[in-house]
């Protein structure tokens, strides 16, 4: 099916990822025009913009906590390319080491909170500006299922996303669609999240090869294995994609398997002689 995204000049932040590098990939596979964010990993971004097909992407290096520097990723990409159509707010962070809430430090939380939530808050709203001068454009942001069923030592990283799947998502849909209004040949402003679960990336690699933890995850899963980020790469084409997507906005999608959450105990804890 035709997604209608070529030529579409898409600005993926946190593309030096795993998750962000395979979304690059897809819309470069729809002929998209990219704009390659990276902040610490430019080198990386590089090296993924020469394998893209097609168009040489746009690599811009910007700390997203900076209000300056957001400017300046989405001043760089108007001058390249004289407009953009879709944003993808990928980047984030999230801290390996579990660090229980009763433990965690002031400093943790406002760093996770600015690199997670700030960041995500400062893109959309230069994009949104662009779109009320564009009447046009659709958003697609990448929360997490942390954000929906939380993660104990993690709780930091677990309200950063689930204000994005929810308070900022549920609001923004209602505004952009009126800086660029439906008429009778467009569809009008969306915005959408996706919630990966866990996920093959480098950031969790070292975690992933304990086999008792991926017994752990994938445990409440109807579909019992851990992501790829093709799978994440393919719902963002899909939620960016006017043609595919026309009717659906601020709507939350999670892509992990049919996960319903995840164990609070493991079965040695549990006295049955109490249940």
């Amino acid at each position: 099916m035709n997604s209608q995204l070529h030529d579409q000049v898409v600005l993926v932040t946190g593309a030096s990822g795993g998750i962000g590098a395979a979304i690059a990939r897809a819309f470069a596979a729809e002929g998209a025009q990219l704009v390659l964010h990276a902040n610490r990993n430019r080198a990386r971004a590089q090296k993924l913009a020469r394998e893209l097909p097609a168009t040489p992407p746009l690599v811009v290096q910007a700390d997203l906590t900076r209000e300056g520097d957001v400017k300046k990723l989405f001043a760089a990409a108007q001058k390249k390319f004289g407009r953009v159509d879709v944003l993808i707010a990928n980047a984030g962070s999230w801290e390996t080491r579990d660090v229980p809430l009763h433990q965690m430090s002031r400093r943790q939380w406002d760093a996770t909170l600015a690199c997670v939530l700030t960041s995500t808050f400062l893109c959309l709203r230069e994009f949104m500006r662009l779109v009320a001068r564009q009447r046009r454009g659709s958003a697609v942001l990448i929360s997490s299922t942390a954000g929906v069923f939380g993660e104990a030592g993690h709780a930091d990283y677990a309200a950063a996303k689930s204000a994005l799947a929810y308070g900022l998502l549920k609001t923004a849909k209602n505004e952009l669609a009126r800086i660029a209004p439906h008429t009778a040949d467009y569809c009008g402003g969306r915005i959408n999240t996706i919630c990966p679960g866990w996920t093959v990336v480098p950031r969790t690699a070292e975690k992933l090869r304990d086999a008792a933890i991926v017994r752990k995850v994938t445990s409440t899963m109807a579909l019992p294995q851990i992501g790829r980020p093709e799978d994440m790469a393919n719902a963002a084409v899909f939620l960016a994609s006017d043609q595919l997507a026309r009717h659906i906005t601020g709507q939350t999608l999670v892509v992990a398997g049919g996960m319903e959450g995840r164990l609070l105990w493991r079965p040695e804890e549990i006295d049955p002689a109490i249940v």
